[in-house]
């Protein structure tokens, strides 16, 4: 296991001496601050462990306020080929409550940037559900994201985390609380102006134009094996081996300077290998399909009831929620756990 080498890559985990990468992700965090030379450190080390694909999709997640012109250009030279920005909303009012740094100008000004650069395989997060955004300032957010020609969007309903300050202020009464009604039926709303601009919704929160659906994590979903790197990153052998670093950031950094042990690891059982499959699978287009899992007829047993309901469908190969069942997706996943 990883722990015998320190942080290093674990070959022996995914197979071959140098495992062939198909996707690279930069992400969490804020990987756009990283410099050109932190960059090519990087990519150096990715390329000297591994066999990068020359058709690999390379992810940078970033800020609109993180764009300059010369960034751009790092990232380019770097092979770079997606950006994932974090635009949350083309309000100035929806930015300030979230308290977000950029303001709606510079979104859209960054993805003209970005363009013009030459990076056409664009995604960027949409928040909905947030207090005062009515269904009419939601549509106006989709449409300008059509408008721009963004071919993929990431979709996410405000979600206010224990002990944070949103959840201080709410329960304080000095800001609204989510409204779970209007969340579904801004989710719904969504889904049908996605299908008319020709979106594919292919998993829950995420839409996109013909080919430009995420490799990368469309393989998280589907199994794939995959290493994580950084503090609290996990890795996969896609098999039933799983492993995630230490999340302290001082410590795993200790650790990788002295050549000591910054992981942890797990052994999945059968049961938790069924519940992650239709956990993840019941989220995509796709479903839950009888070739990759063998007790597929008695789990469409099971299922009967939520189909019933109008929440699933199912046939001889395959399981998968309707538009309404999206909006319980994990409650019934969790309903047809072991």
């Amino acid at each position: 296991m990883p722990e015998e080498d320190g942080c290093k890559p674990d070959a022996e985990g995914l197979g071959p001496a140098k495992p062939p990468i198909e996707t690279i992700y930069f992400g969490g965090g804020t990987p756009s601050l990283l410099t050109s030379s932190e960059l090519q450190l990087i990519f150096d080390a990715i390329h000297t462990s591994f066999n990068v694909s020359y058709t690999a999709e390379i992810t940078l997640e970033t800020n609109p306020d993180d764009h300059t012109e010369a960034m751009l250009q790092v990232w380019k030279i770097a092979g770079i080929n997606r950006l994932s920005i974090g635009v949350q909303s083309f309000y100035e009012s929806d930015l300030l409550w979230m308290n977000r740094a950029h303001n709606a100008g510079q979104s859209i000004s960054c993805i003209n940037a970005a363009r013009q650069m030459g990076f056409y395989n664009l995604t960027i997060d949409l928040i909905y559900g947030m207090p005062g955004l009515t269904n009419e300032r939601w549509k106006h957010n989709f449409d300008r994201a059509i408008s721009l020609g963004i071919p993929h969007l990431s979709c996410y309903a405000l979600t206010v985390e224990p002990k944070t300050a949103l959840d201080l202020f709410i329960s304080k009464g000095q800001a609204q609380p989510v409204d779970a009604a209007q969340q579904a039926d801004q989710f719904l709303l969504l889904m049908e102006w996605a299908a008319a601009a020709g979106l594919e919704h292919y998993e829950i929160s995420n839409f996109a134009k013909s080919g430009h659906r995420s490799r990368h994590n469309s393989n998280y979903w589907g199994g794939v094996p995959y290493y994580g790197f950084g503090p609290s990153a996990h890795s996969f052998n896609g098999d039933k081996t799983r492993w995630w670093n230490v999340a302290n950031n001082a410590l795993y950094v200790q650790a990788i300077e002295n050549n000591l042990p910054c992981t942890e690891s797990e052994i999945l059982t059968p049961q938790q290998q069924h519940n992650e499959y239709v956990m993840t699978a019941l989220r995509t287009l796709e479903g839950i399909e009888k070739v990759k899992y063998p007790s597929f007829d008695a789990l469409t047993s099971r299922a009967k009831k939520w189909e019933q309901q109008g929440k699933l469908l199912t046939d001889e190969t395959h399981i998968w929620l309707t538009n309404e069942g999206k909006l319980f997706a994990d409650g019934i996943a969790a309903d047809l756990f072991m």
